[in-house]
């Protein structure tokens, strides 16, 4: 779901190929891989184009043979303000075009994968098209999210009129780069109860958070306390794909995150905070005493009120744990899902082949009816139900039955009585307590704009 139900095919461009043999004289390209002058050709097309500034080395990987050089197109192929996905043999790369320039970068946006081909290209940046994270196509780094990466730049140049992209091959194949980070230069034991940024919460908040203080040269201690029992994982993934595991869903490894000196404590859940003290206390007992809080804790499902709050196999899908029992339970069984948002849609949508029987509970008339809009909910409407979904609108769940405990009935307000081996609540959200807490404190003081520049410039 997600707004995405098909994949765009890519272009497929004809090229000539040719692996390097021995090195190349790169005095003359650009490290941001925009074109740039060499002796014998013109970076677009015209004569002396370009300046000193354009011209310092770029670190190379390591070998020739690690790079692929092709000639992707002719120079008049592309218009200014347009873009191409062209194929370099050993991967795709996205060419752009922009004020006479060709500059050329990664083809797939490191956060869902979507090709930016389809994207939207506008004042040297490119927009992704299905979530609408934002990249520099002068240096590729992502400057809007959602995603945690930047994307690989390469090098490009005009020869007789033809375009030439030189790639490392494997920036070609993993379409994904980090910025370069720090590391911690505190010395401090890991089991000291101080931390000079104490951060609550391990979702892509938390970690650009801990990220961007390394990349701007951040060296002192960092800790990231998580309720969760795994490392940082894509939540919203969950519904889309309920057999995958937590590893499979993963931001960042612990190897990444021990590489770059940020600590992660998990299942430790923050109870209390103390604002004068400057301390969080957690539910295991531990206090930690810190410099700076930051608070990415994001939010919990919106409490339902119903009877039978105690039987078995009712979820609110927030861990990787949750999403397998799901499937599991699921299996040639009858499902039930409350809320026709993107969290109950998709995960009807993931049981459709899995379920015996799909049955959907929703409060308003139609499905994504506040969010897309009556006619489009009209549509989803019917595709699902075409899939053996059945809708049950304008209602909500008055009780859940069970036998020994476990559910076999939801009872809704109308009277209708559903057959259920497992019940998925998918009715909204509201703000972590922890984090409405320290709202309210503050008087809605939150760590974003001007705030997190101060969290920044006061570390």
């Amino acid at each position: 779901m997600g707004g995405c139900f098909s994949k765009p095919k890519p272009v497929d461009v004809k090229v000539e190929l040719s692996l390097l043999e021995k090195e190349k004289e790169v005095d003359g390209l650009s490290p941001n891989g925009k074109a740039s002058p060499f002796a014998d050709c013109r970076p677009n097309g015209a004569l002396g184009h370009g300046s000193d500034d354009d011209s310092t080395p770029l670190p190379l990987y390591h070998k020739p043979r690690d790079y692929v050089e092709a000639s992707v197109c002719h120079v008049k192929d592309l218009e200014n303000g347009q873009m191409r996905e062209v194929d370099l043999g050993s991967g795709r790369a996205l060419l752009i075009k922009e004020h006479g320039e060709f500059s050329a970068m990664g083809h797939k946006c490191p956060h869902y994968g979507a090709p930016l081909v389809k994207g939207v290209l506008s004042k040297g940046h490119v927009r992704c098209p299905w979530h609408g994270a934002c990249f520099n196509i002068a240096t590729g780094d992502i400057e809007d999210f959602p995603g945690l990466d930047s994307l690989p730049t390469f090098q490009v140049r005009v020869e007789k009129d033809k375009v030439i992209i030189r790639a490392n091959k494997q920036a070609l194949q993993s379409q994904k780069r980090s910025k370069p980070m720090v590391r911690c230069s505190a010395v401090i034991n890991s089991s000291t109860g101080f931390s000079h940024v104490l951060i609550i919460g391990s979702g892509p908040a938390a970690l650009v958070c801990a990220e961007t203080l390394r990349q701007e040269g951040f060296t002192d201690r960092i800790v990231m306390c998580t309720m969760d029992r795994h490392p940082p994982y894509d939540r919203p993934k969950l519904s889309k794909s309920l057999d995958s595991t937590a590893e499979q869903l993963r931001l960042r490894s612990m190897d990444f995150l021990q590489d770059h000196d940020i600590e992660l404590l998990t299942e430790k859940e923050a109870v209390a905070i103390d604002v004068k003290a400057r301390s969080v206390t957690f539910e295991d007992g531990l206090r930690m005493e810190y410099s700076k809080l930051f608070i990415a804790t994001g939010s919990k499902p919106k409490p339902m009120n119903y009877k039978g709050t105690d039987v078995k196999n009712v979820f609110h899908l927030r861990t990787p744990d949750d999403a397998n029992s799901i499937a599991r339970l699921a299996n040639n069984k009858n499902a039930v899902i409350v809320g026709t948002s993107f969290v109950g849609m998709e995960v009807a949508a993931a049981l459709t082949d899995k379920a015996h029987s799909v049955s959907v509970i929703g409060i308003e008339s139609l499905p994504f009816k506040k969010a897309l809009g009556e006619k489009v909910g009209k549509a989803i409407m019917k595709l699902f139900e075409a899939n053996r979904v059945k809708f049950y609108m304008l209602n909500e769940v008055s009780e859940m039955l069970g036998h020994h405990g476990q559910l076999k009935e939801v009872v809704l307000k109308s009277g209708k009585v559903l057959r259920a081996d497992v019940c998925v609540i998918g009715a909204g959200d509201v703000k972590d307590d922890v984090k409405r807490t320290f709202v309210q404190l503050f008087n809605s003081y939150s760590m974003t704009g001007v705030c997190w520049q101060r969290f920044t410039r006061n570390c």
